[in-house]
């Protein structure tokens, strides 16, 4: 039997949507630092963006095996494991003193963070019926967005205060809170004898699913849609600080204006997909998407380039990244409804995986300039275009593209 939960109402949501923070957090607070970091550790700038790629293919990886290790170990002990690494992960970046070092450690936070953004879901599962999981979950979402867009914010004020270090020192306070938290007040939430061995039966359910067109097609839209985000993400430190000379104020500034779209348009997502539906409103942002992708080539490929046509683009494009992510993600899991939560993972974690892939071409492709950041924004929305067309047309499934 499940021991009642001491910690009850808001109290719980706000944990653990503090746990999912973890993922937005260790990205985003140490945006207005790249520059910054790399002078301080004698690192090229495209050094110093790989180390977000590692963090991104850590998440993907992680998510990938907590889940189904969950189902059969529980989800508390790799939680509190996953959280400690976390920790001890983020010491080692603050310690760094090479590139070489904080790709080591940020790829071991990854790890860490990884048991925090998924077991966190996995917990609200176990504790709420269905309908008023999904009302969690969503509350879960927007503190998540309110984390992203207070971040480069916040870790800006920490750099000027003490220096990029200690906004891994921030990082690794915050993660030690909610693991003392998750360690005193939230006792094992999955039951006994609902444990199994799983680890063979989840990737079968891989296999399923990546066999199916339809469902690919739906994962490459929001992949890349989250792929073109994070080379944005990679990107525009540099492009808006060193080619514009934008302040660490000012950046986070804009970078906020970015997330605050996202958040507009899922609110004008969720208020709209009962009326029109979700393949009307993925046809919709996937256009703006592709379109948003193409201005930002156009824009780039003036003889000089300015900031405004380019913030423009990148604001058309980040907007509609959670509008494509809620709707194909709710069509994807009513292809397969016995097999949502592994369509789900996956989906999830091609996310981070194609996010790696897209921040590390900027960052092989960084010369200064506007158009390596531009480039791969473009091809991601582009794809994600294309990919939702092939899913749409495919005839593999009967179904089509479900609503929520």
């Amino acid at each position: 039997m499940i021991q009642p939960l001491p910690l009850a109402g808001r109290g719980l949501i706000v944990l653990l949507a503090a746990l999912v923070a973890f993922a937005p957090l260790s990205i985003d607070m140490y945006l207005p630092s790249l520059p910054t970091l790399a002078r301080e550790l004698v690192a090229s700038e495209a050094q110093v963006q790989h180390s977000i790629s590692v963090f991104l293919v850590g998440l993907c990886v992680g998510m990938l095996f907590y889940g189904p290790l969950s189902d059969r170990f529980g989800r508390r002990p790799l939680l509190l494991g996953g959280v400690a690494l976390y920790v001890v992960a983020s010491l080692g970046c603050a310690l760094t003193a090479t590139a070489d070092q904080l790709l080591l450690w940020r790829g071991l936070q990854a790890l860490g963070g990884a048991a925090a953004s998924v077991l966190a879901r996995a917990m609200v599962r176990d504790l709420y019926p269905l309908q008023q999981s999904a009302r969690v979950l969503s509350l879960m979402h927007l503190v998540t967005m309110l984390a992203t867009l207070v971040a480069p914010l916040l870790g800006s004020w920490l750099m000027q205060l003490a220096g990029w270090r200690s906004i891994f020192i921030g990082l690794l306070g915050f993660a030690a809170l909610c693991g003392l938290a998750v360690f005193a007040r939230i006792p094992e939430t999955h039951r006994g004898e609902a444990r199994r061995h799983s680890l063979g039966s989840a990737f079968a359910a891989y296999r399923a699913i990546l066999g199916n067109p339809r469902a690919v097609g739906l994962m490459l839209c929001m992949e890349l849609s989250f792929a073109g985000m994070f080379a944005y993400i990679t990107g525009s430190p540099f492009v808006f600080i060193e080619h514009f000379g934008f302040s660490p104020n000012q950046y986070a500034l804009l970078f906020g204006a970015n997330i605050a779209g996202v958040i507009v348009a899922t609110l004008l997502n969720a208020r709209l997909v009962g009326r029109l539906g979700p393949e009307t409103l993925l046809r919709r942002g996937s256009a703006v998407s592709a379109l948003a992708g193409l201005w930002l080539l156009l824009a780039t490929s003036q003889p000089a380039p300015g900031w405004m046509g380019i913030a423009v683009g990148l604001l058309l494009y980040v907007s509609v990244t959670g509008m494509l992510g809620a709707n194909a993600i709710a069509s994807l899991m009513a292809l397969f409804p016995e097999r949502a939560g592994a369509a789900a993972a996956l989906a999830v974690a091609g996310q981070f995986g194609l996010g790696a892939l897209a921040s590390f071409l900027v960052g092989l492709l960084h010369d200064g300039s506007t158009w390596p950041m531009c480039l791969v924004v473009a091809l991601c929305g582009t794809g994600a275009f294309a990919s939702l067309r092939l899913a749409l047309r495919s005839s593999t499934s009967r179904a089509g593209v479900a609503g929520p």
